[in-house]
């Protein structure tokens, strides 16, 4: 590996953990540009996300849409000064794709390699919104494989404390699969919001778990609910009456909303902070966004959600991730560092800095 650019950073990257192919390029803060492809059409019928599937149009999707990347932002790959790759979480096969990719962008350009978590780029899309990250701040991912609370200091520099995540379902699950049992399809969390609009959100009252007196204060649960909504569906079914779909749809995401708010609030107060940042694919529901905003401003907190955009899985997120690790001044990761599809998020960077040095 050469010696380190004085030029300055123009890092790219890659992020192909789920059924998203994702090339971002940022420099010194700011996104220069981004392409982006979905699988997602090609799950649809499955209900779900397919692994093979989804490696297979990685492997199919990921050179034009690096190109895509390069012309937004307006620069060559000769431009590229670091590459940063999700290492992990993910589906195994489809993170050793983007993982591979990027060694080999990496080795072709001889320029450093990031390895990057994936939920710390969910937590850095927001920079490219805002900002930087307050010195302190509570974070709330939210998505179709996590549902996690964080207490963040400096992202790239300090460990990442988990304070909870869900026992069973992720919220984002959750929604794919009330979506089904409601018959509107594939992506869940898009078709939940788009009946939801014509619904009651108070039709129903579905049960809101761990929010009582001595439960797990940061902890999720929403098997139960989703379990709640089947039942609610099937006796209506029986009675020969219509499902109220607009109701079930509204009332369910009101009850996963008032969950994630909650506790998040109760994290941003117990740990005397005055930031909640919301990130994740669920960060983009219009109802999450609009109960959040009303109780933060009622409880004298910043609300910090990034665009629509920027929610969902994407290799900006990881790009503001590695151009974080290099501006900090941190040692790249080996060549041969391995997909981790099950990393725990104790870091921003995979493997974590004293393995690096140890390597």
């Amino acid at each position: 590996m050469s010696a380190p650019t004085t030029r300055t950073p123009v890092v790219l990257g890659v992020e192909s953990s789920c059924d998203e192919t994702g090339f971002g390029i940022v420099s010194d803060g700011v996104l220069l540009g981004q392409g982006l492809a979905s699988s997602a059409a090609q799950h649809a019928e499955f209900g779900g996300v397919v692994p093979e599937i989804a490696a297979r149009a990685h492997l199919e999707a990921a050179v034009p849409t690096l190109r895509i990347a390069l012309a937004d932002a307006g620069v060559g790959l000769r431009d590229i000064t670091h590459v940063a790759a999700t290492s992990g979480p993910g589906l195994a096969t489809a993170v050793h794709v983007g993982l591979a990719a990027a060694k080999s962008i990496a080795w072709a350009l001889d320029v450093p390699l990031y390895g990057v978590h994936h939920l710390a780029g969910h937590a850095a899309a927001d920079t490219l919104a805002h900002g930087a990250l307050p010195p302190e701040s509570i974070i709330l991912i939210v998505s179709g494989g996590h549902t996690s609370i964080l207490h963040v200091r400096d992202l790239v520099r300090d460990p990442i404390e988990h304070l909870g995540d869900t026992l069973d379902d992720a919220a984002g699950e959750a929604f794919d699969k009330v979506s089904r049992l409601l018959g509107l399809g594939y992506p869940g969390g898009p078709a939940i919001s788009r009946a939801a609009v014509d619904g009651d959100p108070e039709a129903f009252r579905f049960p809101r778990a761990l929010l009582r007196a001595g439960d797990a204060p940061y902890t999720f649960s929403f098997s139960g609910l989703k379990t709640a909504v089947a039942r609610t569906v099937e006796t209506i079914e029986r009675r020969g009456d219509a499902v109220p779909v607009a109701d079930i749809a509204a009332s369910f995401e009101q009850a996963v909303v008032d969950v994630l708010v909650t506790k998040s609030l109760r994290a941003v107060r117990e740990k005397g902070l005055d930031t909640l940042v919301i990130v994740g694919g669920v960060a983009a529901n219009a109802r999450l966004r609009a109960v959040a905003q009303e109780r933060c401003d009622a409880a004298g907190v910043e609300l910090r959600i990034p665009p629509m955009s920027l929610c969902t899985d994407n290799g900006a997120m990881i790009a503001a991730v590695g151009d974080l690790l290099v501006r900090s001044g941190a040692d790249p990761s080996p060549l041969g560092i391995a997909a981790d599809p099950s990393a725990i998020l104790h870091g921003a960077q995979l493997p974590l800095p004293a393995d690096i040095a140890a390597a």
